[in-house]
C-alpha cells in the first residue's frame, strides 16, 4: 500500500505566519515609502512657488526702473534712492509705469501692491512662512555710472504637516536692464 503525503498542519501554520510577517513588513514599508514621498512632494511644492514668486519678482524688477521710488503725480520718480541695505520692503515703477511695492506686510506671506494703494495681493502660498526679508539695491540713480541691481534675500520655512517643517535661505539678485 503506497501512502499519500501531504503537509502537516504545523507546516502550513508556519508557512503562513511567515508569509504573514514578510507581508507585515512589506506593508509597512510601502506605508513609510508613501509618507515620505508625501512630504518630499510637500517641501517640494513650497519651495517651487518660492521660487516662482521670486523669479516673477526678479524678472519685472530687471525691466522695472526708479528702484526705491515714492510716485506722485508730479514726478513719476520722485524719492528714488541710490541704493538701499536690508530693507523690508521694495518699491519700483514697473515697466508699464505702475508702482509696484513687495513686502512682507507685517505677517510671513510675501505680498505685492500695486499704484502704492490698495489691496496686497499674495505671492506664496500659505504653507511657505517667510520670516525675514531684505531687498538691498544700488546704481538707482541715473547718471552715476553704475549698474542698478537689487538683491532680494529670504529666509522662511515650508511646512507640510503640524509641527514638520523645512527651513530655507534663498538669496537672488536682479540688474536693471537699459
Amino acid at each position: 500500500m503506497t501512502r499519500l503525503r501531504g503537509y502537516t498542519l504545523v507546516e502550513l501554520i508556519v508557512a503562513v505566519g511567515l508569509f504573514a510577517f514578510v507581508m507585515m513588513i512589506a506593508g509597512g514599508a510601502y506605508l513609510i515609502m508613501i509618507n515620505a514621498s508625501r512630504n518630499a512632494q510637500a517641501v517640494t511644492t513650497g519651495i517651487n512657488n518660492l521660487s516662482y514668486a521670486l523669479e516673477s519678482m526678479a524678472r519685472n524688477i530687471r525691466t522695472g526702473s526708479c528702484y526705491g521710488a515714492i510716485m506722485s503725480s508730479s514726478n513719476p520718480c520722485s524719492g528714488v534712492t541710490d541704493s538701499g541695505n536690508d530693507e523690508n520692503s521694495f518699491t519700483y515703477i514697473d515697466v508699464t509705469g505702475t508702482q509696484i511695492t513687495y513686502s512682507l506686510d507685517g505677517g510671513t506671506t510675501l505680498k505685492q501692491r500695486m499704484n502704492g494703494a490698495g489691496l496686497w495681493s499674495p505671492l506664496t502660498d500659505e504653507n511657505v512662512t517667510i520670516t525675514s526679508l531684505k531687498f538691498s539695491w544700488s546704481g538707482a540713480l541715473r547718471g552715476n555710472n553704475q549698474q542698478a541691481y537689487v538683491t532680494i534675500v529670504v529666509a522662511g520655512t515650508t511646512s507640510w504637516g503640524p509641527g514638520k517643517s523645512e527651513l530655507f535661505y534663498v538669496e537672488t539678485s536682479a540688474t536693471m536692464r537699459g
